[in-house]
Formats: C-alpha cells, sequence, structure tokens
C-alpha cells in the first residue's frame, strides 16, 4: 500500500469550467398531477418534511405504501419511541449458538429460521419492532371544512421544488378556488415553515394531528389509540407551545403562528386558523418535558420563527452546499443518455442532504417513511454516506460517523461475547446499537470494514492529524475484531463460517458458508488501510493487521470465473451480484485477478435474474466496469477492453444505467424498488459514489475513467477514490 504524506491532497482538478447554477436548475422539479409515488421533501439532514401538491400533507392517504403508511414523513433523527413491552425482553432470549473453528459462538437470531415476521417469539418481535421511528406530525391544509378534505376536489396543480434555494411553491384548485402555499426547511432548526395563500376573506389555516407509534414495518403512525398519548397545548410568546407524550418518549412542538386562532378538533387535532392567509412554523423540539420546560430550553434561545426567515434561511443553506464541494455537469455530451443521467446525479444531492446527512446513520428511506420500522442497516451506511467527502463535503459524513463513538462499548461487548477483539458492529439497528433478532443481519460480515472505508475517505477529503486522531480508536478497533474473525489454515486467512454475504440468497446455509468473494478483497484491503493509518501517524501497526491483509485465501474460481462464496452452493443468480464489488467498490488487491473478475463481470451482466437486485447493484456494477477500463461509448455501443473476456459487454455507463425496474428513478429522484420499499436511498448514494469514481477516477487511475466516446464531462472539487 502507498502511504502518501500528511498534508497531500487527493482533490481531483477540474476538467472544465462549471456553471454550478446551470447545472442545478436544469433539474428543478415540476409536477401538474398529483403522483402518488413521488412527493417532493423540504429537510436538512436531521429533519424533514415531505408534501403533497398543496404544499402541506393534506392528503396522506393518496401517497400510500404496501402494507399500511405514506409516505408523507414529517421525521426526526431523534424522534424515536418504543412501545412498552408485556415483560421485559432480553436479547439473550434470542441467541442461538453456532460452531465455528475456534469451539460454539452465540448469535443473536430467530428461532423461525425466517427473515420475515411470521412464526416469531413475543421477545423477537418486541425486539424488532422497537424502537421505531415515529411520525412527529401529519400536517395538512384547513379550509374550514369540518368534513376530511376530498382528494377529488383537488385540480389545476402547478408545484414547483427549486433545488438552489430547497423551497416548494405550489399553486392548485380544491373545490374551485384558488390556493397558493410555500413551503421550506430550516437548515439549522428542526422546523418547516409554511405560508398559505387562499381566496381573501376566506377561512385558512394549517392543521396538525398526532399520531401513536407503531410496530408495523412501514407505517410510523398508530391512529387508533388515541388514550395511549398525550398532547397538551400551552399558549407561549412566540406562538404555542404543544407537548406530546409517548410513553417514554417526550417532544415538544413549538407553532410560530401569530395572528392565528387556534381551534382544537379533537384530542390530538389542532389548526391553527386565520381569513385569506397563514403563515405558520412547526419546529420540533427533542425531549422537553413540559410546556415550561420548553419555554426555558427553547424560546428564550430560539427566537420566534416566521415562514419568510425559515425561507431565507434555506435559500442561504442550499446557495452554499451547491457552490461548495464537487459538481459535474455533463451538458456538452452528445450521448442521449446525458439530460437522464445528469439529472439521477443532481437529484440523488439533494436527497441525500436531505435524508442522509444527520447525526444517525439513516433508515434506507431516509426521513420519508419508516422501512424495517425505522430502524437503520450499518451495511447500507456506506451507500448512504461515503459520497458525502468524495464530493467535496467530508462535514455531512462526519455528522454520522461520531455515532460510532456512542455505540463502540456495545460493539466491543458484542465482539467479546463471541470471543473475539476489537468491536463488532451490528446491522439492523437503533439509536441504542442493539442488534435486531434476525436470521441474516447478526451474520453479515462486510459492513465490518466500512467503518476503514468511511473514516480513510474523511481523511482524504481532509487530509490531517485531526482527522486520524479522531477516529483512530474505531479503526483501531475494527480491525482488532477483522483480525481475530479470520481464521487461518494452511491455505490463508477465511471468512467463516457462520457467514452471510452481502448477497443475501445464502442466508439458509450461514452454518457452513465460507470465504464470500466480496469480503475476502474487502478484508485485505481494508486491513491493509488500517496499518496505513498507523503508519501516517508515525506508529507500527500490530503485524498481525498486515499478515492477515497479505494472507487472505483466495476467492474459489469455477469455469474461469470467481463464484460467489467458497461452499455449496457457490453461486446463485439471483438478489446482489455483490462478488463484483470485490474489483469495484474494492480497488486492486493481491486478491483477485482482474482477467477472471472480467469474465465474472461479463457472465454477470449477461445471465441475472435482474428483477431480484437492488438499486445500489447497478452503481456498484458501473464501478467495476470502470475499474476493469469498460469506458461506456454512445448508447448501445459498449466501449472497449483491454481485459481479456469481456468483449461485448456493457461498460460502466451502460450498467449505471441499465434499464430495470429496480433501477428507476421516480420525478422527485427517488430510486423506487417496490410498493412496499417505494424509496432507496443506498441506490441514490451509491450513484454519486460510483459516478465520483468515473469521473474523478481512483489512484493511478486517468481522467473520466468511466465514460468513451459521446460523453463530455466537466467536474470540479471531487476527491480520488481509493
Amino acid at each position: 500500500m502507498v502511504v502518501r504524506p500528511r498534508g497531500s491532497s487527493y482533490v481531483v482538478p477540474a476538467a472544465g469550467a462549471v456553471d454550478r447554477t446551470a447545472t442545478v436548475a436544469r433539474h428543478r422539479v415540476q409536477l401538474n398531477a398529483l403522483d402518488p409515488r413521488s412527493p417532493l421533501q423540504v429537510g436538512n439532514g436531521e429533519f424533514a418534511c415531505a408534501v403533497d401538491p398543496t404544499g402541506l400533507q393534506t392528503f396522506p392517504e393518496a401517497y400510500p405504501v404496501a402494507g399500511g403508511g405514506s409516505l408523507l414523513g414529517t421525521m426526526a433523527q431523534w424522534a424515536w419511541h418504543s412501545i412498552p413491552p408485556l415483560r421485559s425482553f432480553a436479547l439473550a432470549e434470542t441467541t442461538r449458538a453456532y460452531p465455528t473453528a475456534s469451539g460454539p459462538v452465540e448469535y443473536v437470531d430467530l428461532g423461525s429460521d425466517s427473515h420475515d415476521d411470521a412464526g416469531q417469539t413475543e421477545a423477537e418481535s418486541w425486539l424488532r419492532g422497537n424502537p421505531h421511528k415515529l411520525q412527529l406530525a401529519t400536517i395538512g391544509l384547513w379550509t374550514g371544512d369540518a368534513a376530511p378534505l376530498d382528494v377529488a376536489a383537488l385540480t389545476v396543480i402547478e408545484q414547483q421544488l427549486d433545488l438552489w434555494t430547497g423551497v416548494i411553491e405550489s399553486r392548485f384548485v380544491l373545490g374551485g378556488l384558488r390556493y397558493q402555499a410555500t413551503t421550506a426547511a430550516h437548515h439549522e432548526r428542526d422546523a418547516v415553515g409554511y405560508k398559505v395563500v387562499g381566496p381573501p376573506g376566506s377561512p385558512v389555516g394549517v392543521r396538525l394531528r398526532f399520531p401513536y407509534g407503531s410496530e408495523a414495518w412501514a407505517d410510523a403512525s398508530d391512529w387508533s389509540k388515541p388514550d395511549a398519548h398525550t398532547t397538551v397545548v400551552e399558549r407561549v410568546t412566540a406562538g404555542w407551545s404543544v407537548v406530546r407524550r409517548l410513553d417514554g418518549a417526550c417532544y415538544t412542538v413549538l407553532v410560530h403562528a401569530e395572528g392565528l386562532e387556534l381551534l382544537c378538533l379533537g384530542a390530538h387535532d389542532l389548526v391553527f386558523a386565520g381569513e385569506g392567509e397563514a403563515e405558520v412554523v412547526v419546529e420540533f423540539v427533542a425531549g422537553a418535558a413540559t410546556p415550561g420546560a420548553v419555554e426555558k430550553d427553547a424560546p428564550a434561545a430560539r427566537p420566534g420563527l416566521t415562514a419568510a426567515a425559515v425561507v431565507a434561511a434555506s435559500a442561504r443553506a442550499w446557495a452554499s452546499f451547491w457552490s461548495s464541494g464537487a459538481c459535474v455537469d455533463l451538458a456538452g455530451s452528445t450521448d442521449e443518455r446525458f439530460p437522464e443521467l445528469e439529472r439521477r446525479i443532481v437529484l440523488s444531492q439533494y436527497l441525500t442532504a436531505v435524508n442522509c446527512a444527520g447525526s444517525l446513520p439513516p433508515a434506507e428511506t431516509g426521513l420519508l417513511l419508516n422501512s424495517w420500522r425505522g430502524k437503520f442497516h450499518l451495511e447500507m451506511h456506506l451507500f448512504h454516506a461515503a459520497h458525502f467527502a468524495a464530493w467535496g463535503r467530508p462535514q455531512l459524513l462526519a455528522r454520522s460517523l461520531g455515532w460510532y463513538h456512542d455505540v463502540r462499548d456495545t460493539a466491543r461487548a458484542t465482539a467479546a461475547r463471541q470471543g473475539y477483539a476489537g468491536a463488532r458492529w451490528p446491522k439492523q439497528v437503533g439509536p441504542d446499537g442493539r442488534e435486531a433478532p434476525s436470521s441474516i443481519g447478526p451474520f453479515l460480515a462486510w459492513q465490518q470494514p466500512h467503518l476503514i472505508y468511511l473514516a480513510e475517505m474523511l481523511y482524504r477529503a481532509h487530509p490531517s492529524d485531526e482527522v486520524l486522531e479522531r477516529y483512530a480508536d474505531l479503526v483501531h478497533d475494527t480491525a482488532e475484531f477483522m483480525t481475530s474473525y479470520a481464521v487461518n489454515d494452511a491455505h490463508g486467512f477465511h471468512l467463516g463460517p457462520p457467514i452471510v454475504p452481502a448477497q443475501e440468497s445464502y442466508y439458509a446455509t450461514r452454518a457452513t458458508a465460507r470465504d464470500p468473494t466480496f469480503e475476502l478483497a474487502y478484508w485485505s484491503w481494508a486491513l491493509s488501510v488500517a496499518a496505513g493509518w498507523w503508519r501516517r501517524r508515525g506508529r507500527t501497526a500490530p503485524p498481525r493487521w498486515s499478515a492477515v491483509a497479505d494472507g487472505m485465501a483466495r476467492p474459489l474460481i469455477k469455469d474461469r470465473r470467481y463464484a460467489a462464496l467458497a461452499t455449496p452452493p457457490y453461486l446463485v443468480r439471483d438478489d446482489h451480484p455483490s462478488l463484483l464489488a470485490a474489483y469495484g467498490l474494492v480497488p486492486a488487491t493481491g486478491v483477485i485477478e482482474p482477467e477472471v473478475m472480467a469474465r465474472t463481470f461479463a457472465d454477470v451482466m449477461t445471465d441475472w435474474d435482474w428483477a431480484s437486485t437492488w438499486g445500489w447493484d447497478y452503481p456498484v456494477a458501473a464501478m467495476t466496469a470502470a475499474r476493469l477500463t469498460r469506458r461506456s461509448g454512445a448508447a448501445g455501443a459498449p466501449g472497449a477492453t483491454n481485459v481479456p473476456g469481456a468483449a461485448g459487454v456493457p461498460g460502466a455507463v451502460d450498467a449505471l444505467l441499465l434499464d430495470r425496474p429496480k433501477n428507476a428513478y421516480l420525478a422527485n429522484g427517488h430510486n423506487r424498488q417496490t410498493d412496499k420499499l417505494p424509496a432507496y436511498l443506498p441506490g441514490n448514494g451509491a450513484l454519486l459514489l460510483a459516478v465520483a469514481l468515473m469521473t474523478g477516477g481512483w489512484d493511478g487511475s486517468g481522467a473520466a475513467p468511466g465514460f468513451g466516446p459521446g460523453w463530455s464531462v466537466a467536474h470540479e472539487g471531487l476527491i480520488r477514490l481509493p
């Protein structure tokens, strides 16, 4: 491994002047109808709110999610809830011993050997369902009618999201009357501002409804238990304080609404009403227990907000966002696909900043709706956030990376309980870092090197002693676990059993599975980087780190191509083709032979069940194509390669834009997967990481290594990838 001297820069020189305002403006989102799959969002990474064509959440039922719930989320990273259990459930109730080379090891598991909710015990069900993220409020338009508004009466829709300002302007006709609304989120406060204008003299207002928390897979709202929570309203200087209590969870809603009247339509149903227009700011404050505490802790230090002030704060913050960091402009291209690729690039930057740049790793659906009850999956954190550093915005990655310090003791306890050194990072968790019972999650290993990859990207974006020291303990504990987890024999260091690869199709064979191809390469690279961190700090890394890095077992080769793992069934052709990541996401190592990977890539691209894949699989395939020097040319004419065995196979852009249902990007920019998973932010983040690699390159690559004839790629501010 080459260790760069301290203070060196990884910033890729610009390949041409970029007009950032023009690049972003080309992709402002404009809607002229209610699209039930594609609501717009405003937010700041820590808090977000989705809206329908009214600019509010007037018709949540028009945005359904399979299994219940709505896409119109109002969520914050800090807003979690647990339903009181019938008794105290311990994680130890769900453990099961698996044989390993060093003896039995206890894993958190599902006794039913199922990866869905069927057949679970009470303990398994509660531990999987709690904690869950809360729907803080559903915030809708009120027009004076006691009856619910009818979505069929909504017509003549004109809605626009200005990406440069983060402001949504909505014009619409409702019940034959014209309205307009301006919506924006504050950049530094968990607040959303609305200015709604209706017919002169007519009643108009903003309606807040508050649900109970839900253990459902996707639905963050339970409207059937009004007696299980409380809503207490009090007049304060800045407007109203609304204190919400749900069992052990508590938060306060500050409603800044000067000149409006409060109407209580129910115990958890409030309207702030005016005549002709209503200007309301709804601000959420975590953890305040009483109205008095809120008034002491929040309004005194937080002056009252106006909608105009929120709009101005949003405009300043988003202009700063787009003006800093990296930009990629494809406008000079002749390839007919360039507008769509550029649209995906721009909207993915906006959506990941809104949903994935908070103090916790995000859920796969971010702050739009719950998925897996709002829990976050650490194997996806790399795709959610590594691109922030690659695009010159490392501070957005650093926000969530600090959470690993918070749960380090828990991860160390997991490793110690299993007989390993260091820290074993979990998979499916809430803020406390407690693993959720699963027949897949606790057996995954590919999230372990992520911490090293993410820390390395922060260093590349800001090479300094400060970064090295801040994350050295996390890199150390990660490397210590990885070395102790690897099992040595005459053929090298092995991974598993038990293990579930990133391609989760093999979960039923986890007790015997060994040596997945991607994980072997990732292990070797990450431990080499960890040793390099110690040398950067002027220290000597534990010799075993390099011994394992250099001595990893080689992946199984069958028919001159890589298998997915070294044990039966060796390779199945569904779910993630993650073996490609061994020479795509992961740079060249001694573990992978490029010629074999070229044949493997060709085989996967021509024979795979793409309907079963996920959104990040396409960017990973594009990264592999780029490293194999497969430059995509004009549409339908894949570029040449200098690696044997891949003639006629798609190049990097072809893979990135492969026309498959799981690779669709909606009008709002979200990467939709299914009715049950209507947004998938790992797809957006992985796309940005792949574009950074294809454009800015990696250590030792040339310029724009993923693009060929027909592509003009102007860029600036990218950070070179490993």
